[in-house]
């Protein structure tokens, strides 16, 4: 009886199962990298082979079941694009600190957080490394006074003395891992200079890529030139896709009001360019009747929307969040051009696909992660609502409720994976968005298309004026609403389960169909419950030795009141703590030890005087130190030392407490030992 109903459960489902297909991916996609192990090519061999065996087999299934095994064989096939992509991107990574000569080929240019300029060279020489241990891309920040510097351009080869180092590992055990995300962005090291870029060869022609960085450096330095300030800034953002010139306050605003995504050149931007082209085209055809009743019209229009949004992918840089918004804008208007529902879950479900299939390491990203929740939220609600012929008040109040119930779903959709990922809510996020995202389509998108149409006879000008009003409206709102009391609130990080189970769940309800489709919201409401019991490490340590934290009643403690800030600032914020570092350091003390809740004593030792004045520890104390213990000899103290060459050897540390005491969990013990991470033998 049971396995009857089963099988009509998994009948009911044909028709509707296309859209599983980049969940199946996704799954042996995030199997792939939540293993603590390479799996090598013998392990890649049987997978492919269980796969193809698999494969065969599943014709001669029942109808029902068959399903099933394809589901399989999309979850291996996964996996194993995954390693395929990691080992494709695979390159040197610098094993050691460098200090020398930089030579390289400028390949992008950037700001950090702390709003230092970053070049990012290619075609790099360093001193004495050679050619084969060389990585193929450093990014260096611009520190002290750059004067004297030569202004960076694409595709100018620059020298300089510097900082490298390899990519470092998590802040913390379960934290965002920077080592994995520099491997697929083929960075072999990180740092720094503080003496001024020379230019040493001019900007080569003859490449493509290049020459395109070339249009969007000189539009960017345009557009500057007639919009001043964070307008400017805001401008070149949602044009260009660099950040450099829009202010950190102005980014915080943004954030805190969540109008941050109106920067990233993502699906809302690309939708509202080719809707407007779209909608242009097709309007210009209607205006000479005996053209359109000659032409397709329609599919004209979609194709010359296609089109822009190519060229407008070009103009951003084709980053990730790009690609993937071009991806599902083209899956939508190729649709229209074969007579298919431009906007359905299976055109997400493509669009899906091709990403993953292109990009495996998307998935784990916030963009992607928050771009298709919100897209197919919102797909399925408004499919919905066709499909039951649901209205919503008058035709001419329509526009209105529609933008308040978007804004309203794709928040709802996105709020806990920003807040997992950032730790940081927006409680009037829908009343900002409400104010602004209808002035980026009626005002900021067909500006910026009218300054593209009069550049050729250099009245431009004209539309980026108009665009810069829309622009300021935004950012004015951005301040208001980041400026309310109780705008912000931040949350604790969860758990590594937390997402993957949110994610199903939702999953289940949107595609499974019929009434066992609620059956998702279980996991759901399991993985909010996990959030809200997630314990916090007592103790944190550095991967350096830099900084400790230490949970006490009042928050963290952290050990410094300058230096290390990054690492400070996403500790606080993964407690979901606002505080500055300075007034966590407050709390530590004048001492350099503070007491764990479990009675175990943790001293920091930062620096060599502070090493030279250790005097002796106490049996189960625990010290950590920012040098080198050398030849001190630390087993005769009897208690646990934690300097730099070992801490090297298992990342940062997170002390929890146990009944019986307490427990130590390092980065390694989570990561393992992947093609990404780099650990020294202890």
């Amino acid at each position: 009886m049971l396995f009857t109903r089963i099988k009509l459960q998994l009948l009911h489902q044909r028709g509707f199962l296309f859209e599983w297909a980049p969940v199946c991916i996704a799954t042996g996609i995030g199997a792939y990298f939540s293993l603590r192990f390479e799996p090598d090519a013998v392990i890649l061999w049987v997978i492919g082979g269980a796969l193809a065996i698999i494969l065969l087999g599943a014709r001669y299934l029942d109808e029902a079941f068959s399903p099933i095994a394809i589901g399989i064989v999309l979850v291996l096939s996964g996996f194993l694009l995954a390693a395929h992509r990691a080992h494709d991107v695979a390159g040197p990574v610098l094993g050691w600190r460098y200090y020398g000569p930089i030579e390289g080929r400028v390949v992008n240019l950037d700001r950090s957080a702390s709003d230092a300029v970053r070049i990012t060279l290619d075609e790099v020489v360093l001193e004495n490394v050679l050619p084969e241990r060389t990585p193929t891309r450093v990014r260096i920040s611009l520190h002290g006074d750059q004067t004297y510097s030569v202004t960076p351009a694409p595709g100018m080869r620059i020298m300089t003395t510097g900082h490298l180092s390899p990519p470092g590992g998590p802040v913390e055990p379960g934290g965002f891992d920077f080592q994995r995300h520099a491997w697929f962005a083929e960075l072999g090291a990180v740092g720094y200079t503080r003496v001024p870029v020379l230019a040493i060869a001019a900007a080569q022609d003859g490449n493509a890529g290049l020459a395109v960085f070339r249009v969007r450096m000189a539009a960017a330095e345009h557009i500057l030139e007639v919009l001043l300030a964070d307008t400017g800034g805001f401008a070149v953002a949602v044009t260009t896709g660099s950040r450099s010139a829009i202010s950190q306050q102005a980014l915080d605003d943004l954030r805190a009001s969540n109008l941050a995504h109106l920067l990233a050149i993502s699906g809302l931007h690309m939708g509202l360019l080719t809707g407007f082209v779209f909608g242009l085209l097709r309007v210009s055809f209607a205006l000479v009747p005996p053209l359109a009743l000659r032409i397709p019209a329609r599919k004209l229009a979609a194709a010359g929307a296609l089109v822009a949004a190519t060229g407008y992918l070009a103009l951003s840089g084709g980053n990730v969040a790009t690609e993937r918004a071009f991806i599902m804008v083209a899956v939508a208007l190729c649709a229209i051009m074969v007579n298919r529902r431009a906007i359905s879950l299976r055109a997400v479900a493509i669009a899906a696909t091709i990403v993953l299939t292109l990009r495996p390491e998307a998935l784990l990203g916030p963009g992607f992660q928050m771009s298709f929740a919100a897209t197919t939220a919102l797909v399925a609600v408004f499919g919905f609502m066709r499909d039951e012929r649901i209205s919503f008040g008058p035709k001419w109040l329509q526009p209105v409720l529609g933008v308040l119930l978007a804004s309203g779903i794709s928040g709802i959709a996105t709020a806990p994976i920003g807040a997992a990922h950032f730790n940081a809510v927006s409680h009037y996020g829908l009343l900002a968005n409400l104010l602004s995202v209808p002035v980026m389509g009626s005002v900021v998108v067909p500006a910026a298309v009218l300054a593209l149409c009069l550049v050729p006879v250099g009245l431009d000008w004209i539309g980026l004026w108009i665009m810069g009003l829309g622009l300021r409206w935004i950012l004015e709102v951005g301040a208001f609403v980041a400026g309310l009391d109780g705008a912000r609130s931040f949350v604790a990080g969860p758990s590594s389960s937390v997402l993957p189970m949110l994610t199903l769940g939702f999953l289940w309800v949107v595609l499974w169909q019929g009434r066992a489709r609620f059956a998702g919201i279980v996991p759901m409401l399991a993985a909010f419950a996990i959030w809200a019991i997630t314990e916090r490490p007592a103790a944190l340590i550095a991967e350096n030795g830099t900084l400790v934290g230490v949970m006490t009643d009042e928050g963290r403690a952290l050990s410094k009141a300058k230096g290390a800030g990054f690492i400070a600032r996403n500790w606080l914020e993964n407690d979901g703590d606002p505080s500055e570092q300075p007034y966590a350091a407050a709390r530590w003390g004048a001492e350099n030890v503070l007491v764990l809740r479990d009675g175990t004593r943790l001293r920091h030792l930062s620096g060599k005087r502070a090493l030279a004045a250790f005097d002796g520890c106490t049996a189960g104390e625990i010290v950590v130190t920012s040098v080198a213990v050398g030849d001190l000899d630390t087993k005769g103290f009897g208690c646990e030392f934690y300097d730099p060459p070992r801490l090297r050897t298992m990342g940062a540390l997170a002390i929890f407490e146990t009944e019986g005491g307490h427990r130590v969990t390092s980065v390694r013990d989570l990561t393992g030992a992947r093609l990404w991470t780099a650990w020294r033998a202890p």
